[in-house]
């Protein structure tokens, strides 16, 4: 680690009178090896559907001379699709240990292996005739997704200035959304979506892997990282004049010089550790909240309705790929909207506020599905509802909550915190994938009421348990959390002296 710091004395002084620059630089950096790969690799996969499905056939026929069933071609398929969020489940549970053995910047650097051998695997799985090399591919890309979404807010959120924490960490939903296009975009069948040549749109992920590992060096680790968890102040005070430049951080070295004192002589949490801890059970409850709605809201589910309701609209099928691209630019639009107000608005408006405007929607969808075959222009409407859940949902809960553990948790429970956030997005994510089409099935035209039920309760949350955050300190924070009491509790910080002297 001294060498990290000796080697980020020798920079060019020209990066200190231009510090916005490499916060950018380091955002950058950080995103198109981060979660831009989840956005990616999470819409590349849809484009091939028939292709990978045809050749699993093909394959199972030359192995052993019989076709397959289609049932048995669509269970393999499922596979295919659904190992990813279990590789990015176990890339959560990775993604804890890394942050802290490694330090920030180099677990993203590192993890960029889990692609390179993903897109070995499935870029060569048509050559080895191997529909086998395609599920490990996404096993693997699973775990970097996993790996990445949770240690790249964690160091965004540690490398940028209080007055720009939120910007820094929500950049991560803006790298997302980026990725989510773009593998729209590579995925027509003009570019790499054609029969000829999937195995190269599978294996497409290994370019943002490799611009990563050759820009992402060049910028300074988590001072945070350097001081709490290492104790070198001066390779601390290096990182921060790059990242600052000629700016005068004194107070923020004061302010991390605190939280050292508080947590003096403590080690970093296990998950086990960090869950057992009585003081941190409210923000605990609060981070399983928000990551659990980020994925029971119904978002992704929008984009299982798209292509049918466009079909019903009236739009060729020919045309549907294209029109689909815009559902990821709404995501994309209101993340980057988002990072440019999260600093000034505040962090529990902008969820509070995306989870309520999905709620009307879902009420509006619903109703516009029952009604799609009776009334002419119910298509349209469904189609706005769909760009308008997809937006409201990026205003807020895309980006805030994975700024939360940062921004809750003290330097030794946020890597742990990480851990409980991103697992749980995981595992939702893996349930509502398979429980959704049996939900459609169920429920029919009101299949999006547990997700409204979802929207509701956690915005109620929100308003009645969870501080704002902007602008304050950990140790602020925490306090506030302290505070914080039940709606119905009227005797205030009595009432809860009272409570923890009873447990004593």
């Amino acid at each position: 680690m001294d060498e990290e710091g000796d080697d980020e004395e020798e920079q060019p002084q020209s990066n200190a009178r231009a510090p916005g620059w490499v916060l950018l630089l380091t955002m950058c950096a950080a995103g198109i090896g981060g979660t831009f790969q989840y956005g990616y690799n999470l819409t590349i996969i849809n484009a091939p559907t028939n292709h990978i499905q045809k050749f699993v056939n093909e394959t199972w026929l030359e192995r052993y001379g019989s076709e397959l069933d289609s049932w048995i071609i669509t269970l393999i398929w499922s596979i295919i699709v659904s190992v990813f969020p279990l590789g990015g489940f176990m890339g959560a549970l990775l993604a804890g240990p890394m942050a802290i053995r490694l330090g920030r910047k180099k677990s993203l650097l590192f993890n960029n292996l889990f692609i390179i051998l993903s897109a070995i695997s499935c870029g060569f799985s048509r050559y080895a005739k191997s529909f086998e090399m395609i599920i490990l591919g996404r096993i693997l890309a699973g775990v970097n997704s996993g790996v990445s979404m949770n240690i790249q807010p964690m160091y965004l959120g540690e490398s940028a200035p209080k007055k720009l924490r939120g910007t820094g960490a929500l950049s991560c939903a803006v790298s997302t959304a980026i990725g989510l296009v773009m593998g729209q975009v590579v995925g027509l069948r003009e570019i790499l979506g054609s029969e000829e040549v999937w195995p190269l749109l599978l294996a497409s992920n290994v370019v943002p892997a490799i611009i990563q590992l050759m820009v992402l060096p060049w910028v300074p680790e988590s001072p945070r990282y350097l001081l709490i968890d290492l104790k070198d102040k001066d390779s601390c005070v290096v990182a921060l004049r790059r990242l600052r430049g000629n700016c005068d951080f004194s107070g923020e070295v004061e302010e991390m010089m605190a939280e050292q004192r508080a947590i003096q002589g403590q080690r970093p949490k296990s998950l086990c550790e960090l869950i057992r801890e009585p003081s941190l059970r409210r923000q605990i409850l609060t981070i399983v909240v928000l990551s659990s709605a980020m994925q029971l809201c119904g978002n992704d589910s929008m984009y299982f309705y798209a292509s049918y309701i466009f079909q019903a609209a009236g739009i060729s099928s020919e045309k549907i790929q294209y029109v689909v691209i815009g559902t990821g630019s709404c995501e994309l639009i209101t993340s980057i909207t988002c990072t440019l107000v999260i600093d000034r608005v505040g962090r529990r408006v902008l969820v509070m506020g995306g989870y309520s405007l999905m709620s009307v929607w879902a009420v509006v969808f619903m109703v516009a599905l029952s009604q799609q075959e009776h009334i002419t222009w119910m298509p349209y409407l469904s189609m706005v509802c769909i760009f308008a859940y997809i937006l409201s949902f990026g205003i807020g809960p895309a980006g805030v909550t994975g700024l939360m553990p940062a921004e809750i948790f003290d330097q030794m429970a946020r890597p742990a915190a990480y851990m409980i956030c991103g697992s749980l997005m995981w595992l939702v994510l893996f349930v509502v994938g398979l429980a959704f089409p049996f939900i459609v099935q169920g429920l029919r035209h009101f299949c999006f009421m547990p997700f409204l039920v979802v929207c509701v309760c956690t915005t109620l949350y929100i308003g009645f348990f969870l501080p704002e955050t902007k602008g304050k300190s950990v140790l602020e924070i925490t306090e506030e959390f302290k505070r914080a009491k039940p709606h119905s509790e009227k005797n205030g910080w009595i009432g809860v002296q009272e409570i923890k002297s009873t447990s004593l």
